[in-house]
């Protein structure tokens, strides 16, 4: 239910070449091995016949160390392959969720939720292929300081065998993850000028839908960066308030087949990312819709962002429970920059 959820929330609470024992690093730190640039080896199943690609993949850590980014660039005799993963990790379940989208359409996969336990993690989805009901298992193994393996399986008989169908073998060329310096492949400009540090101010209304005219405040810091080579970018705000912190990471995705735009939100709480509100900008305003439960109803939700030009901005928030023919405002941003 994503900013429903933030809502609620804030209301409620404001050795080299040896194997390395993931278990003991600690549910967060799971994914630590990672952290890098890494020289990978795909082989990669396509219909009855496999194909090999060659590449890169970087690793690194982002929302404060409570979340992962992975990006990955191959080639092979199908041509260029681009991914990108989101790892996030919940700290009231000890899992991780692999959130994964490709560069063709820009739109985020079923995330694949699992853990690691003896050096082995495990993570599992369900999805449908070719109009089939199908569990997904990824498995990452053999762990060492300079090398680790990926595996994706399908299973047709709920899960008693499994194919596999992708098989990454990673070697590490750096413990520091290199960063794109150039945008690669159809990137979008719209957000361009969210990008940096920003001082924060909120106000949110303490019960919406309700008539209520109760607002608080908060006051916070924003933090935007382009990832992914131009063709998504991260919001990291973190605030205090009345009724405590909040922290919400956002992951904005651009589809270059739609143009538009898909925002998904993570809070350090639940840590896992929503469902995403779907949108685009037009003359400088970017407005983005999805439709979420709220109490006992089903409402649209609303989020708007802009610029306001010289250094400042805006972004809201709103609830329609009459299929958008009136809304209400119930959290409202201004940014500045120092």
């Amino acid at each position: 239910m994503k900013k429903i959820l933030f809502l609620v929330l804030i209301m409620v609470v404001c050795g080299v070449g040896g194997l390395i024992p993931v278990s003991a690093l600690g549910g967060a730190h799971d994914f630590d091995f990672a952290i890098g640039t890494w020289k990978t080896h795909i082989r990669r199943l396509s219909g009855s016949s496999w194909i090999e690609l060659n590449g890169t993949v970087v690793t690194r850590p982002v929302w404060g160390g409570k979340a992962q980014l992975e990006e990955i660039s191959a080639d092979g005799p199908s041509g260029h392959f681009e991914g990108m993963n989101l790892f996030l990790f919940n700290p009231s379940s000890g899992q991780w969720s692999l959130n994964w989208s490709s560069s063709a359409d820009g739109t985020l996969g079923v995330p694949s939720v699992g853990s690691f336990k003896d050096g082995v993690g495990e993570f599992y989805d369900q999805e449908t292929i070719d109009g089939r009901s199908v569990l997904v298992r990824g498995v990452w193994s053999d762990i060492t300081a300079t090398t680790h393996r990926f595996v994706q399986a399908n299973s047709y008989d709920g899960g008693k065998t499994w194919e596999p169908n992708f098989i990454a073998e990673k070697t590490l060329i750096s413990h520091v993850p290199s960063i794109a310096t150039e945008p690669v492949g159809i990137v979008s400009h719209d957000f361009d000028f969210d990008f940096g540090t920003w001082n924060m101010h909120m106000r949110r209304l303490r019960h919406p839908l309700t008539d209520s005219a109760s607002w608080f405040e908060m006051s916070g810091i924003t933090t935007t960066s382009a990832v992914w080579g131009g063709k998504a970018n991260l919001a990291e705000v973190s605030g205090d308030g009345p009724y405590g912190h909040l922290e919400i990471l956002a992951l904005r995705l651009y589809n270059p087949l739609s143009h538009q735009w898909s925002i998904s939100f993570a809070s350090s709480g639940a840590g896992v990312l929503s469902v995403p509100c779907v949108g685009e900008f037009r003359d400088g305003v970017g407005e983005f819709i999805d439709q979420e439960t709220y109490g006992d109803r089903t409402i649209l939700v609303r989020f708007k962002i802009g610029s306001r030009g010289g250094g400042a901005a805006w972004s809201e928030q709103a609830f329609s429970n009459d299929g958008g023919k009136t809304w209400e405002t119930n959290w409202i941003n201004e940014y500045k920059k120092d």
